[in-house]
C-alpha cells in the first residue's frame, strides 16, 4: 500500500532556511489583490501552498481561492496527497467527483455551501451561470496538495498519440485536435 502525505513534525513548526522567524513569517498577503478587485476574465486560482508560504511546512494545511467568471470550468483534475474542502462564497457552482467504482457525485452549490472532494479522486466545478461569476475557497489537508490537471497530463505531457487513441477508442486525429486545442489555450 502506498500513502502520500504531509510528514508529522515534534516542534511547533519549522524553521526556515535563515532560521529568522517573527510575525511575518506567519503571514502571508498574496490573497490581497482578491480585495476591491474586479471580476476574473478567465479562471483563475491564487494559491497559499508551501510553494507561496513556507510557513506552511509541517502544518498539513493550505488553502486555495478560486474565481470563476460566467460559464467556465476547473477541469477535471486530482490532489493526491489530500481531500479538499471548498466553500462557495459567492454564485453558483456545478461541482462533482467519481469514486473509484466509478460513481459520480454531482451537486449544484449556493453560496454559503460546503463540499468535499475526497483524497485523490478526480473531481471538477463548472460555473454553469451564464451571467453571474463565483468564488470558492478551497482548504486542504496538506501544505502541498498536489493537482493533476486530467486534460494537461493527458494531452500535454508527450504520450503517445497511439497509446491516448486505442485508450480513449478514438482516432489518432481526434487525439491530434485535443492536443491542439490545450495548446491554443496555453
Amino acid at each position: 500500500m502506498a500513502m502520500a502525505g504531509d510528514p508529522d513534525i515534534i516542534s511547533d513548526f519549522l524553521l526556515p532556511a535563515n532560521g529568522t522567524v517573527d510575525a511575518n513569517f506567519f503571514t502571508y498577503t498574496g490573497f490581497r489583490v482578491l480585495v476591491g478587485g474586479g471580476p476574473p476574465t478567465a479562471f483563475k486560482v491564487l494559491k497559499a501552498t508551501l510553494a507561496e508560504f513556507p510557513a506552511l511546512d509541517g502544518q498539513s494545511v493550505s488553502y486555495a481561492v478560486l474565481e470563476f467568471p460566467s460559464g467556465t470550468t476547473n477541469p477535471p483534475h486530482t490532489h493526491p496527497r489530500s481531500a479538499e474542502l471548498l466553500f462557495l462564497v459567492d454564485g453558483t457552482l456545478e461541482v462533482g467527483f467519481i469514486d473509484t467504482k466509478n460513481n459520480l457525485f454531482t451537486q449544484t452549490l449556493q453560496s454559503g455551501d460546503l463540499f468535499v472532494f475526497p483524497k485523490g479522486l478526480v473531481h471538477f466545478q463548472y460555473n454553469a451561470d451564464a451571467q453571474n461569476p463565483a468564488l470558492a475557497i478551497s482548504a486542504f489537508g496538506s501544505a502541498n496538495a498536489g493537482t493533476v490537471s486530467l486534460p494537461n497530463t493527458l494531452f500535454t505531457t508527450g504520450i503517445d498519440d497511439n497509446v491516448l487513441a486505442i485508450s480513449f477508442k478514438t482516432d489518432v486525429a481526434t487525439i491530434q485536435k485535443l492536443k491542439a486545442g490545450l495548446a491554443a489555450k496555453s
